[in-house]
């Protein structure tokens, strides 16, 4: 009797069954591609459908999504900043009349609109910045070299356009320092005018001969702004020695102090005027100072009237004819020849706030 012995050899391989989570490569399979294996039990079927179709839709809806997202984040900060600018162009209703109230509050509304410009710029630039890096990743990009590259890029543009750069912070900064404005009287580099545009880049100023200077803000090392906060009005009036110099002060507070008290002129002077005394001695004169101050803007107009005021006051006392007698140290005998008084020259410069020195 012979004994046979069986000898188990290799078991053939089983056939792997066609399955949903091997036919969607996923163990947790989208819709499309459930729906495809349920409706042909193909694999082939369920595959093109996972790469040709539900990959593609899922990467579009995701980015619509991201695109969708930063849109919202978007409009959300711009209505925030603009009700922040709505609420600081407010006007103050510090005004002493009605003209400077309304450059005010145009003053206010510019810086308000360059200041809201700027933010709402900013906001949209991060929230669409960060939204684009989002998109690249999902299309599968390597951002690290990206990000490398932009880096490199932001530097090499910040080393080639240092005057630009300059010229935006230097903007950014005198309009978040309220330096001056739309509508003030300012004195840049020798130029003076009234400033008719602020920009992040520029401003624009048109002087008295209607000449508009544009001026890189980065070029402006400083600038004086003669229509901020108050202004003064200065007239000096030579008067001769033989004069009695106290009775001549006590005419020139009176005259002064009745325009001050006149209702007219009580909004634009804003306190009692005084009589400073003596400024400067001459050969036979010595000259008087009087000033007041005044709202911005008005002091030109007071200088004017005072001087009238002053000269009309002094005639009616007997004291009028100082300025035929008064002498400055040239032997000239009038006004103008006092250092720092108006000469015919400057008196039309000075009739008006805006022009070039």
């Amino acid at each position: 009797m012979s004994t046979h012995v069986l000898v188990a050899g290799p078991a053939a391989p089983a056939a792997t069954p066609d399955t949903l989570t091997a036919a969607c490569h996923s163990s947790d399979p989208g819709i499309a591609c459930r729906l495809v294996w349920d409706v042909t039990h193909s694999t082939s079927a369920a595959d093109l459908t996972k790469v040709y179709f539900a990959g593609p839709t899922q990467l579009v809806i995701r980015i619509g999504f991201v695109i969708l997202v930063a849109l919202a984040l978007r409009l959300i900060a711009h209505r925030a900043i603009g009700r922040i600018t709505a609420r600081a162009a407010r006007d103050a209703a510090d005004g002493q009349d009605r003209t400077h109230t309304l450059l005010f509050r145009e003053r206010r509304r510019q810086r308000a609109a360059a200041l809201g410009a700027i933010l709402s710029n900013a906001a949209s630039l991060a929230i669409f910045g960060i939204a684009a890096v989002m998109i690249l990743g999902d299309l599968g990009f390597n951002l690290a070299p990206v990000l490398a590259s932009a880096g490199v890029l932001g530097v090499a543009l910040g080393f080639g356009a240092q005057n630009l750069v300059q010229d935006f912070l230097a903007g950014i900064f005198m309009l978040l320092e309220d330096q001056y404005g739309v509508g003030d009287i300012v004195d840049i580099g020798g130029t003076s005018g009234t400033v008719e545009a602020v920009s992040l880049r520029i401003t624009r100023l048109r002087d008295v001969n209607g000449v508009a200077w544009h001026i890189r803000n980065g070029t402006i090392s400083k600038a004086g702004n003669k229509s901020q906060g108050w202004a003064r009005a200065v007239v000096d009036f030579p008067v001769p020695y033989r004069h009695d110099i106290p009775q001549v002060r006590q005419v020139m507070a009176r005259t002064a102090t009745a325009m001050w008290q006149e209702p007219s002129w009580r909004g634009v002077i804003l306190e009692k005027p005084e009589v400073w005394g003596i400024q400067t001695l001459y050969t036979d004169a010595v000259l008087l100072r009087v000033v007041a101050r005044t709202v911005p803007l008005r002091q030109w107009e007071v200088q004017r009237e005072l001087t009238e005021r002053l000269k009309n006051s002094l005639d009616a006392t007997d004291l009028g004819d100082n300025a035929e007698g008064a002498a400055g140290p040239d032997g000239a005998g009038s006004l103008a020849s006092a250092p720092g008084a108006p000469t015919a020259e400057t008196a039309g410069k000075a009739s008006h706030p805006g022009h070039v020195t």
